[in-house]
């Protein structure tokens, strides 16, 4: 029989050996917890400080290839270098260096005002010199705008053989409103002002007055965009119908902050961006505005009749919008550069797998950018990614799956996050748009890039008037861009 302080010894030392177990786990947990957010931290450091691009380094990716065989590498420039120096991004290509030399100052077809400058003695006795040449200096000036005063002078006729005829008179050119006193110039330099120059309307109003006499209160200057609004609707509604009519749309939202009176503080908004590239000419895009990110905001931008292609993110409102659909069917296709910046984003957690996966995205960029210059069309573009970007597609697909299958990546790191963005968007999607001619592989920045910025650090109103003029000036702008 044992000895019972034998035994209390031993339950002591379990209980020790359970402890400490208990705290070993909790360590290694705490070490976990503290890897993640030190990527957390990592990325959003990069994200508010670091640099926008996306574009690799060809330093890190040389490092990555000493690990292949030297044969592999072309002797004084590695496959890399060779890689990047080529076009990549079909969206983001790369600029062309200015030629060396002074670049034009002004565009040449520049108004010119000469003025002639003799010298005093020639300028008294005009008469008595002869001119033998001239020399000429050019300087750039500028005439600040001014306002005028329209006077509309109708004349009235009557005929002179019939003494008892109506008199005529030319009607008047149309009007934002009857009796209004604004002018078209002054509407137009008032919504520019205000939406693309950021020069809210009290400025304005600061800045008439002081500069040239002319008192203009906010109040009937926010009337008058609204005014204005109401009659580029048609516009925008044309321009709405063009977009949604091709049968191929691609769609993204962008928060902007709005002030609702009675909140005390800024409210979260969308724009959203509907665009359709390549269409004859150029590509043509519209927006809309909602105090949400719902699929029920989908509903009241996509028409009912609408069929054919949505590309767009993964986000769950797309999903569901299209699963829900009672009226045509609708395919959604997904974009690459999205999938793209999550291993983009978890490279330094992985950087071998990521540099494969990288460059394997980096062939399809090269063979869009290659059909982009070749302006191809429907069939060529079939027949390419047909025989050339969907190998590409299966085998980037199949080390995907393995690579979610192995276990390797904890769920809630980056790296993790970004197999799965892929592998499920992917698998319904991607395989979709590479055998659909017309579908594009990128959602289209540009489009959001070329207008909705400039309106951003405008948007001081509620959101019932944001839904009007916003959309409205913002389309009508990217039209006038394009």
């Amino acid at each position: 029989m044992s000895d019972p302080r034998e035994a209390e010894l031993l339950r002591v030392i379990e209980a020790q050996r359970q402890c400490l177990e208990k705290q070993n786990k909790e360590i290694e947990q705490q070490a976990l917890e503290i890897k993640i957010l030190r990527q957390k931290l990592d990325a959003l450091a990069r994200r508010l400080f670091g640099k926008s691009s996306e574009k690799l380094d060809k330093n890190q990716l040389e490092l990555l290839l000493k690990l292949q065989s030297e044969e592999e590498l072309t002797p004084g420039k590695s496959q890399a270098s060779s890689d990047l120096d080529e076009e990549a991004d079909p969206e983001h290509p790369a600029k062309k260096r200015r030629p060396f030399g002074r670049k034009e100052r002004w565009p040449s077809d520049l108004p010119v005002v000469e003025q002639v400058i003799d010298p005093v003695d020639v300028s008294r006795e005009p008469e008595a010199w002869r001119l033998i040449g001239e020399e000429v200096s050019e300087q750039l000036d500028y005439e600040p705008a001014r306002f005028f005063c329209r006077r509309l002078i109708r004349r009235k006729y009557v005929v002179r053989r019939q003494v008892d005829a109506v008199p005529v008179i030319a009607p008047l050119p149309p009007v934002l409103q009857e009796r209004c006193i604004a002018g078209p110039g002054l509407l137009a330099q008032i919504i520019v002002g205000k939406f693309c120059d950021h020069v809210p309307l009290y400025r304005q109003e600061g800045i008439f007055e002081s500069r040239h006499r002319v008192y203009l209160s906010r109040q009937n200057m926010a009337r008058w965009t609204g005014l204005v609004a109401d009659w580029l609707k048609p516009i925008y509604e044309i321009i709405r119908t063009g977009v949604m009519g091709g049968g191929y749309v691609q769609v993204d939202e962008t928060p902007i902050r709005y002030l609702e009176p009675g909140h005390g503080q800024a409210k979260l908004g969308y724009l959203w961006t509907a665009f359709h590239p390549g269409r004859p000419g150029s590509g043509e895009v519209f927006y809309h505005w909602e105090t949400g990110r719902s699929a029920a905001c989908l509903e009241r931008i996509i028409p009912v009749d609408f069929t054919g292609t949505l590309q767009c993110d993964a986000y769950a409102a797309y999903e569901s919008f299209a699963r829900k659909r009672t009226g045509a069917p609708i395919t959604l296709a997904g974009c690459w550069a999205h999938t793209r910046r999550g291993f983009f984003e978890a490279r330094e957690q992985a950087p071998q797998q990521t540099f494969f996966i990288l460059r394997q995205i980096r062939h399809l960029y090269r063979i869009e950018a290659k059909l982009r210059r070749q302006k191809a069309g429907p069939a060529l573009r079939l027949a390419r990614r047909t025989s050339e970007s969907r190998p590409i597609y299966r085998r980037l697909y199949k080390l995907l799956l393995k690579m979610k299958g192995s276990g390797r990546y904890l769920p809630s790191t980056g790296m993790a996050k970004a197999i799965d963005y892929a592998t499920t968007w992917s698998k319904t999607r991607f395989a979709q748009q590479q055998s659909v001619a017309k579908i594009g592989y990128f959602l289209g920045q540009q489009a959001r890039a070329s207008v909705a910025p400039s309106f951003t650090r405008s948007l001081k109103t509620a959101a019932a008037t944001a839904s009007i003029l916003l959309p409205t000036y913002a389309t009508c702008s990217a039209a006038c861009l394009r």
